[in-house]
C-alpha cells in the first residue's frame, strides 16, 4: 500500500458512472417494478452503497476509508434501452475516493444484471468511468462533455 500518512486530510469527492443496455421489455419491467426478484433499482442502490463502503476488501492495496456520503442515482434511457448509474462518494481523509465510486458503479450495474437476467441475458455493462474528482494534491478532474 502507498503510505498516505503524511498527506493532508482534505474533503475528497468522486463521481463515477456506467450503464447497462438491455431489451426494451427489460427496461419496462424495471420501471414497472415487476421483476420477480423485487425492486431492481432499490436493491442496486443498496449494493452500490455497500460496495463503495467495502472497496478496500475488494481491491488489493486500496485504503480503508471512513466515507461520509455515498449517493446513487439512476437514469432510465429509452433509445437504446438502458439504465445509467451515477455514484457520488465523499469523505475527509488523506486519499481519494475514486475507487469507491467506481466500485459502487460497477457493483450497482452487476446487481441490475442479476436482478433481471431471467428476462434478458443479453444485457451489456459498459462505460464505467470516473466523471469527476476533487480534493488532495492532484486537484480537480472533470471529464469533458459530462
Amino acid at each position: 500500500m502507498v503510505d498516505v500518512g503524511e498527506k493532508a486530510v482534505t474533503h475528497r469527492l468522486a463521481v463515477a458512472s456506467g450503464r447497462i443496455t438491455m431489451q426494451a421489455a427489460t427496461l419496462k419491467a424495471i420501471e414497472a417494478g415487476s421483476a420477480k426478484k423485487g425492486d431492481v433499482l432499490a436493491v442496486a442502490r443498496l449494493a452500490a452503497i455497500q460496495a463503495a463502503k467495502r472497496t478496500s476488501e475488494l481491491i488489493p492495496l486500496a485504503h480503508p476509508l471512513a466515507l461520509s456520503r455515498v449517493a446513487v442515482d439512476f437514469t432510465l434511457k429509452r433509445r437504446p434501452s438502458a439504465v445509467r448509474i451515477a455514484v457520488r462518494v465523499e469523505c475527509r481523509g488523506p486519499t481519494g475516493v475514486e475507487m469507491e465510486a467506481l466500485t459502487g458503479a460497477a457493483v450497482g450495474l452487476l446487481t441490475i444484471y442479476d436482478m433481471v437476467k431471467a428476462i434478458d441475458r443479453g444485457m451489456t455493462l459498459g462505460e464505467v468511468r470516473l466523471e469527476e474528482k476533487s480534493g488532495g494534491r492532484s486537484g480537480v478532474f472533470r471529464r469533458s462533455g459530462s
